[in-house]
């Protein structure tokens, strides 16, 4: 493997490269969280070589050894901040209303940093999306029934962290599909092939990874590759799935090199995506990046602004993001979740078969859209509540009956699973509340139906605008002592999400409770349950 080589830039460089460029000098996040930041208060940085090159540093020889550098490589990457969602009162907010999210890009992300050595105190807290550490796994959900798109599994048992809470788990599971029998698909591979996607882990796993999809497709699909760096480039336009050699020889004749304008290579890929859109098929752009977009369009806003203009096309976006060191997770899923689509993390081309050949039917094609859920709780058996993650899907009460409000989408074989963390009505427990002076006494309120709760789901059609609207109660009879293997393990995956974030709601949590819940299912028939047990010792050892 080729080494890199370093070199070291005056930090008044950096800084003036970062403002100018989008780049930062040293990891930045919004919640502060930094590794790799040796000499920060200095007046030198370390960046790679081909890095400096890309954001016009200077000539570097990419060619020299890593020896005639010294110092280390600045870790750039950016992730949102996450503000946790706190307990809420019954009496107060007896509503939650979210969307769905199928993403599943926090949980590789964070089994990258876990094998790369990290500790949890050099894991940035936003980083760690719970729900999406949650839907990376497979459960035994209730498939659908009837015309309805997907099925609805509900389980409530004791909360394994707090004493006084119990659990609900919300799961909900779409049929798969043969992705032969799939409509006709319409693909155009958005490919960043930029200086920042020098490295072994970008650009030469992105091309592995799409010659694997290459592999799947068959003559009823149709394949456009567009590159972006400083400009963008139609390498293929419209070519038949079943021309792979076609296809795969193109990815493998991409280079890297320049500067990163993303939003050229956007407008080109949805143009081309018009151009061959298939009615009633899959219509679809995969972009592939490590999301250092530093030329052009590259804010979150902006970004945002473009591809919510661009998704009333009818086409949808997928988001691959590679890469380690100057990732911007922060962007890549702004685009995903504004772009009808969903956002996965490759990190080793095991995660490449997972996503784009295993799972191509979820990754690829979409079977409802907007998909919004809300769940209403009853005072007379709860009066505090907390649902963990989905903290940047929470939407306003109103927002669920709107459809002109966007939400979150499911494809074909995906499971969602929520987990909402109850505090009964006799539980010691306390919940802030505020007094009404007009609360209700009357109607619903206090009502002992044997109803806890009650959950609706509102989604659309792939080609519709208008919404559909389904609802299940959950009575106590849906508590359980024992709850079984999804509930304990959905259970232990929280709970190391708590951990990691070093959640202020963590109560008890600890990484014994969660090796203690594993024991209880059987993750050796599963490779990637198992490999979640391997991911909780090594980050305990680490730490």
């Amino acid at each position: 493997m080729k080494k890199k080589s370093y070199v070291a830039v005056l930090m008044s460089t950096v800084v003036m490269s970062a403002a100018l460029c989008g780049c930062g000098a040293g990891e930045y996040s919004s919640t502060g969280d930094q590794k790799n930041a040796a000499g920060y208060a200095g007046s030198t940085a370390w960046v790679t070589a081909e890095e400096a090159v890309a954001d016009g540093m200077g000539d570097w020889n990419l060619n020299a050894p890593a020896e005639d550098f010294h110092g280390e490589v600045w870790n750039t990457e950016e992730y949102d901040s996450i503000r946790e969602t706190g307990l809420q009162s019954v009496h107060n907010q007896p509503l939650s209303t979210f969307s769905v999210d199928v993403d599943t890009a926090s949980y590789s992300n964070l089994r990258r940093m876990i094998e790369d050595g990290y500790s949890l105190q050099e894991i940035p807290s936003g980083a760690v999306r719970t729900e999406e550490l949650l839907n990376y796994f497979t459960y035994d959900y209730n498939l659908p029934e009837g015309d309805e798109p997907f099925g609805v599994t509900t389980v409530l048992g004791d909360c394994p962290w707090n004493e006084n809470a119990k659990l609900l788990q919300i799961g909900l599971k779409t049929e798969e599909i043969d992705f032969s029998e799939a409509p006709d698909s319409n693909l155009v591979f958005l490919l960043d092939v930029s200086g920042s996607m020098y490295s072994d882990d970008k650009l030469p796993l992105l091309q592995k990874s799409f010659a694997m999809l290459a592999e799947e497709l068959t003559e009823k699909d149709r394949v456009s590759i567009v590159t972006y760096a400083g400009s963008d480039k139609v390498v293929l336009e419209g070519v038949s799935g079943d021309e792979k050699t076609k296809i795969i020889d193109a990815l493998e004749s991409l280079e890297a090199g320049g500067s990163t304008n993303g939003a050229d290579g956007i407008e080109t890929a949805y143009k081309l995506a018009g151009e061959y859109f298939i009615e009633g098929g899959n219509n679809r752009v995969i972009l592939a990046t490590d999301g250092d977009l530093n030329v052009g369009v590259s804010s979150e806003s902006e970004m945002d602004e473009l591809i919510t203009e661009k998704k009333e096309s009818g086409v949808f976006l997928s988001v691959l993001g590679f890469g380690t060191g100057n990732m911007k997770d922060n962007k890549m899923e702004t685009l995903a979740d504004r772009g009808n689509g969903n956002y996965v993390y490759i990190d080793s081309l095991s995660e490449a078969k997972k996503v784009l050949v295993e799972q191509m039917g979820a990754t690829l094609v979409t079977v409802a859209k907007d998909v919004k859920l809300q769940v209403e709780f009853n005072p007379a058996y709860v009066k505090g509540y907390r649902l963990l993650g989905y903290e940047n899907r929470m939407l306003q009460t109103e927002d669920f009956d709107d459809d002109k409000k966007d939400a979150g989408e499911i494809g074909a074989g995906h499971m969602v699973t929520a987990l909402y963390e109850i505090i009964p009505v006799n539980s010691e427990q306390e919940i802030p509340e505020t007094e009404l002076k007009y609360q209700a006494e009357s109607g619903n309120v206090g009502v002992e139906n044997g109803e806890w709760l009650n959950l609706k789901i509102r989604y659309k059609a792939p080609d519709s605008d208008e919404s559909r609207l389904c609802s299940y109660p959950v009575t106590e009879d849906a508590y359980m002592e024992q709850p079984g293997e999804d509930f304990y393990f959905a259970a232990a995956v929280a709970e190391f999400g708590l951990l990691v974030r070093d959640s202020e709601y963590k109560k008890d949590a600890s990484f014994e409770n969660v090796k203690e819940l594993l024991k209880l299912v059987d993750t050796e028939s599963d490779e990637y349950k198992d490999e979640f047990v391997y991911l909780v010792k090594k980050l305990e050892r680490n730490s």
